[in-house]
């Protein structure tokens, strides 16, 4: 037990790069294993090097950077639309009881039914294809972000209320001063998990809208046409444009939340 803890605690210590780094070279090691010893064709199981050459094809011609750019395009404004109406709604919910009774059967129940099947109706109702890929993204993304910013607001304690009601201070400072930063962390949980799913419905959006643009188009027609590599590099750029926004996210919570890391280390002085 005293070798492994050390090894462990070395473990630890490693970068966060390094660690990243070698584990993903790990999984290239597994994966060329695999292609080897299976024996598949190139195009059911195409290996790293397959793949490489497909990624480096599709940058050359210029396909992969304009697909990504538009499929970006609708995640960014789904992810912002999003949280710009969960926010004033969660903060509704949580102070009107009557609000939280009328409006919450219908979007508890809304969440049964399938994004996929609502994606069609937009596509009749939105005659633009791009507004219609990014409602499907604002859908996909909406109730999760509105579940942990209802969920923030009631966890900040009625002691603060209590504190905040003896200074006087109006509806508008409770809210700026109260309960955004006490809410902080569990709305910025709440954006980590859409960041990622806004990736998802601007795919799912590109599927029922058969435009010739966007990483979901390439993804159909390189299936169509049997070519599993670049197959394999649309779903490595999905992997990646989900990683780089919810690293993002992660640097505004270091930022936004840098009171929380000066409170831990007061509180461990003391």
């Amino acid at each position: 037990m005293t070798g492994r803890n050390a090894f462990l605690s070395r473990l630890d210590k490693c970068p966060t790069w390094l660690i990243i780094t070698s584990s993903f070279l790990l999984l290239l090691l597994i994966w060329h294993l695999v292609v080897v010893w299976s024996g598949y064709p190139a195009f059911i199981l195409p290996g790293p090097l397959d793949v490489s050459a497909a990624f480096a094809r599709l940058m050359r011609d210029g396909r992969l950077i304009r697909h990504t750019l538009v499929t970006l395009s609708e995640v960014l404004p789904g992810l912002a639309i999003g949280v710009t109406i969960a926010l004033p709604l969660g903060y509704l919910l949580t102070k009107s009881p009557l609000a939280e009774r009328l409006i919450s059967p219908y979007l508890i129940a809304s969440q049964a039914i399938p994004t996929i099947a609502i994606a069609p109706l937009l596509t009749i109702w939105v005659q633009s294809w791009y507004w219609s890929r990014v409602l499907v993204a604002v859908l996909v993304v909406f109730f999760p972000i509105l579940i942990n910013i209802i969920a923030g607001l009631r966890s900040v304690p009625r002691e603060f209320y209590d504190l905040m009601n003896s200074l006087r201070a109006t509806k508008g400072q409770v809210f700026r001063m109260l309960e955004l930063p006490a809410a902080m962390p569990t709305v910025l949980a709440g954006l980590k998990v859409g960041a990622t799913l806004a990736v998802i419905g601007a795919l799912v959006g590109e599927f029922v809208q058969p435009k010739s643009q966007g990483l979901g188009f390439l993804l159909v027609t390189a299936r169509y046409q049997f070519k599993t590599d670049e197959v394999f590099v649309v779903l490595f750029t999905l992997g990646v444009m989900a990683l780089s926004l919810y690293g993002l996210v992660v640097l505004a919570e270091r930022r936004l939340l840098r009171w929380r890391r000066y409170g831990n280390v007061g509180s461990q002085r003391l």
